[in-house]
């Protein structure tokens, strides 16, 4: 894009939000930085880099999309409604990650602080945002830290968005060099009653013991909590990227199911999930798969996915893919070889029941939290154990043999919105996960014929008025639909 057309966007930009002229903005720029010549190329996906995955069309008014899937438009309110629940002179500063390394120079893929992605979209490390609230049409002044462009070092690292980019791009107001916000951000919190800020780890470009020096802490009140409580309930835009997400992980799962078989391991497994995945779209996975075959379905977390996957068995996997910063989270049980024992079916049968029942609970309509679904999912749990034989005492099921919660919330994060608790009476927008599992430990309590199996089915549930939406359903979970995938 040339720099005439960014006159235009920005013009047309600031003629919506009544933002100060094009030349204030420049000249305020040029107080903080050399402006430099409009790149092509930025730090993440554009329009104009890919628009295999934003149209260019898209680029206009405010339906322009700053990430794939999301306008700046949208952007904007989340910043907005942020600010409206600040009190008067109050500052917001969320704070971007740093790249993290595995040894010495060779770096994790970088995947950004979400609260911080979630209000900007800016995915690249070693930046800022400071939100200071005031009495102008906008509501607040919108300034960046971000890496300044580099020749020398896009050589090596790839292109950067840049100090342009950030202003332009992402709708601040001013955007400064990353190296200055330490000695700054003295200048702007001392002008401010509250500060909300998330004070550190390392992981961000924040120095450990420069907020003690610069910010009194009587006036540092917690950001992230409030920035989830918007997170909680997912735009129309949003629920478009989850249902994508959860498309391509179904996808990918129906093609591991195909590929099993005695003989490979649990690791060949853990690939192709990956590999399915990300040829359809996802940038990761979600998380670290589990490949579980056999008895260590009974370890929760079990991702050592090493062992071979051995004939009679049945395998849990428990993966997702993540669809331009967007989680799904899914699990699916299936006999090694293609066919369901009667125990493995009967067990099965009884795990899938409960499923199907507590994704009918999440509705608006229900006036139910996520812990009464789950307290509803222990009592169909006992039920089912009851009618396949199970002696049970008291402990058996919410202890031993089904140890888990029913679910968490599901977003940016796998478990969305970590700080909000699971009481709070399920909304229209809400995404969550259903995921009941049995596990039956080698134990004389319990009937023989279903010991060392672990079954786990995990759903990804949009919350409805009146009905549910599964967004998972591309995932065989049917015994029926699980065997013919596998004959075919």
């Amino acid at each position: 894009m040339n720099y005439q057309i960014y006159k235009l966007l920005r013009a047309i930009r600031q003629r919506s939000f009544r933002r100060p002229s094009l030349e204030t903005s420049i000249r305020s720029l040029s107080t903080t930085t050399t402006i430099q010549p409009e790149p092509r190329y930025y730090g993440q996906p554009t329009a104009d880099t890919h628009p295999h995955l934003m149209k260019p069309g898209e680029r206009f008014l405010l339906k322009l999309k700053v990430t794939p899937g999301i306008s700046a438009i949208e952007y904007e309110l989340r910043r907005t409604r942020l600010m409206k629940k600040l009190p008067e002179n109050s500052v917001a500063i969320s704070l971007g990650y740093r790249t993290r390394y595995m040894s010495n120079k060779v770096f994790y893929p970088f995947h950004q602080n979400t609260d911080f992605f979630y209000l900007c979209g800016f995915n690249e490390p070693d930046a800022a945002m400071v939100l200071e609230k005031n009495n102008s049409q906008r509501g607040y002044k919108m300034t960046m830290f971000v890496p300044p462009k580099n020749r020398s070092i896009e050589i090596w690292d790839g292109p950067r968005t840049g100090l342009l980019g950030a202003v332009y791009i992402f709708g601040a107001d001013e955007a400064m060099e990353s190296s200055r916000f330490n000695s700054k951000i003295k200048e702007i919190a001392k002008n401010y009653k509250d500060v909300y800020i998330d004070l550190p780890p390392r992981t961000n470009i924040l120095s450990s013991d420069s907020i003690s020096k610069s910010i009194s802490r009587t006036h540092v009140k917690p950001l992230s909590r409030i920035v989830q409580e918007l997170r909680i309930v997912k735009s129309d835009a949003e629920i478009a990227l989850m249902k994508k997400a959860g498309q391509i992980t179904g996808k990918a799962f129906i093609e591991a199911m195909k590929f099993t078989k005695p003989g490979l391991s649990e690791h060949d497994l853990s690939a192709k999930i990956e590999f399915e995945c990300r040829i359809r779209g996802a940038q990761y996975l979600a998380y670290v798969p589990v490949v579980a075959g056999g008895i260590n379905a009974l370890t929760m977390h079990y991702v050592r996915n090493d062992m071979p996957l051995r004939n009679g068995d049945l395998v849990l996997m428990d993966a997702g893919g993540e669809y331009h910063g967007y989680a799904s989270d899914v699990t699916r049980t299936w006999p090694i070889n293609g066919k369901f024992s009667p125990p493995q079916r009967e067990l099965y049968e009884a795990v899938l029941n409960v499923n199907r029942k507590c994704i009918k609970l999440c509705t608006e309509k229900q006036t139910i939290s996520l812990n009464g679904v789950h307290e509803q999912s222990v009592q169909f749990m006992k039920e089912e154990l009851t009618d396949l034989g199970f002696h049970l005492v008291e402990g058996d099921v919410d202890r031993v043999l089904y140890p888990h919660h029913v679910g968490h919330y599901l977003g940016l994060d796998v478990h969305d919105t970590h700080d909000l608790d699971r009481s709070r009476t399920l909304k229209n927008g809400m995404v969550l996960t259903i995921e009941p599992g049995i596990y039956i430990p080698p134990n004389n309590a319990y009937p023989k014929q279903y010991h060392s199996m672990g079954v786990r089915i995990e759903d990804d549930v949009l919350v409805g008025e009146t009905d549910p939406y599964v967004l998972s359903s591309t995932a065989p979970k049917e015994i029926d639909d699980i065997e013919y995938c596998m004959e075919n």
